[in-house]
């Protein structure tokens, strides 16, 4: 990363701009450098590569702070997650550190994910393979606490349409990282909105009128008690993942 030695004289912050810049002249203020390297007319120079390289590497990093902090907090899994992606980045110490600092000030940073989404998508050229590359590490990092916050549904969703990304696949990702919630509570004849209580009265009820027991006893036809059958295990495995889901 031959940009990178470039900003130890807070450069970065000025050609970049917007977000991306005072993110960047922040971590660099946090960030030791070596300052001894010279250039010509004691100025660094950046060509147009080295520039784009440096804002996709801060960018990329200010978007992973901002959906980790979304919820509220940033938790121990999803700062693991982050490390691994550091670890196998092919970059120096020096560079991960920079990584982490960018992660850091970014995430509490007075500007939006939008923002970051919004420049994140203009240096990446619309290159769809990058940008979906992206979002998938979003959701890693938004399922590593096991729990899908409406928070980081709803600012997925907007990089979503930021990024340009087909409704199509965004559900395949997200079908990789978490089960359609909506449709258990659907199973259950319930909505997300619905309070705990509302949910176990219902799931009570539709395992007393689908269990097979009930079933038999009404002496319907085979084929409705197949039906039924399939129907109570639906239901015990909707009422299962809502309740993990819940924690009740």
């Amino acid at each position: 990363m031959g940009w990178f030695g470039k900003l130890a004289f807070g450069y970065m912050g000025l050609l970049m701009g917007g977000p991306l810049g005072a993110v960047a002249g922040a971590a660099l203020g946090h960030h030791l450098f070596d300052k001894k390297q010279s250039y010509a007319n004691g100025r660094p120079t950046l060509i147009d590569t080295e520039q784009s390289q440096a804002a996709y590497f801060v960018s990329m990093f200010s978007i992973l702070g901002k959906i980790a902090k979304i919820d509220g907090a940033v938790t121990r899994d999803e700062i693991a997650v982050v490390d691994d992606f550091i670890s196998h980045l092919n970059m120096g110490d020096r560079e991960k550190q920079f990584a982490r600092q960018v992660f850091n000030e970014a995430k509490d940073s007075r500007y939006s994910i939008d923002d970051f989404a919004v420049q994140f998508y203009q240096i990446s050229g619309g290159q769809p393979t990058v940008l979906v590359s992206f979002l998938d590490l979003l959701f890693r990092i938004a399922a590593a606490d096991g729990r899908f916050h409406p928070a980081e549904e709803s600012a997925l969703n907007r990089i979503k349409e930021i990024f340009r990304i087909s409704d199509e696949q965004f559900i395949n990702i997200k079908g990789t990282y978490f089960k359609d919630v909506n449709r258990y509570y659907n199973v259950l004849n319930c909505t997300a909105e619905s309070s705990d209580e509302e949910i176990k009265a219902s799931y009570k009820k539709l395992v007393k009128d689908f269990h097979p027991d009930t079933i038999i006893s009404k002496g319907l036809p085979e084929e409705f008690t197949e039906f039924a059958t399939e129907r109570f295990r639906e239901i015990q495995e909707a009422y299962e993942h809502v309740r993990q889901e819940r924690n009740f």
